[in-house]
């Protein structure tokens, strides 16, 4: 998994509450179990028409935000189903960080196994920021994960509390596997016990 430092980039403004994972991914396109090619149907029904041209009005159309790596949403966001192609969609995009009030349980921890870190704001820190994400190509916006501040575009700082285990995941670019692979000295030194003690259960 990608480390999770610093991300300095464009914050893409969706003011809508109770964005959920359907909107986020549609479900046609959850047969695939890679975790690439789902950022061109992030937000598809919202992106595009049904003949597969771009909605011009839709954020992440538009020229200024077909970059953002960071969104300021609404409320209860990725509600729904527990789908993790919703992480997926959003990091293939090139979404590292979402910044929200408030956040699906389990969307909030599909997004930490999945490189992008969730923060959650009081409401009226969220609207200042944004009100700098309407900026369009000026709303560049830094997340610092080591000291838990987001530097907006005028320099101003706001903090953010993360849980400490989490942190340290992302800055290390640890997921489940990568969790289980710090202990691989002892799960070696285990298995090779085992084989001589219950050399059965290796026949």
């Amino acid at each position: 998994m990608e480390k999770f430092t610093t991300l300095t980039g464009v914050a893409a403004p969706l003011p809508i509450i109770n964005v959920d994972t359907d909107m986020l991914i549609p479900k046609q396109f959850l047969k695939t179990i890679k975790r690439t090619g789902l950022g061109k149907h992030l937000f598809d029904e919202m992106r595009y028409t049904p003949e597969g041209a771009e909605k011009p009005d839709f954020v992440l159309n538009k020229p200024a935000y077909r970059q953002a790596k960071i969104l300021v949403a609404g409320d209860n966001f990725g509600c729904g189903s527990s789908r993790e192609h919703a992480p997926w969609a959003l990091a293939d995009f090139g979404i590292r960080c979402v910044i929200a009030p408030s956040f699906a349980d389990i969307f909030y921890n599909n997004c930490f196994k999945n490189g992008i870190l969730p923060i959650v704001l009081p409401q009226e820190q969220v609207d200042l920021l944004m009100d700098d994400a309407e900026r369009g190509s000026n709303a560049v916006v830094t997340v610092d994960l080591e000291k838990q501040e987001i530097t907006g575009p005028d320099g101003g700082t706001i903090r953010f509390d993360v849980d400490p285990f989490r942190k340290h995941c992302l800055l290390n670019g640890l997921d489940d596997i990568g969790l289980t692979l710090e202990h691989a000295g002892s799960i070696d030194t285990y298995e090779t016990s085992q084989r001589g003690t219950q050399p059965w259960l290796w026949a």
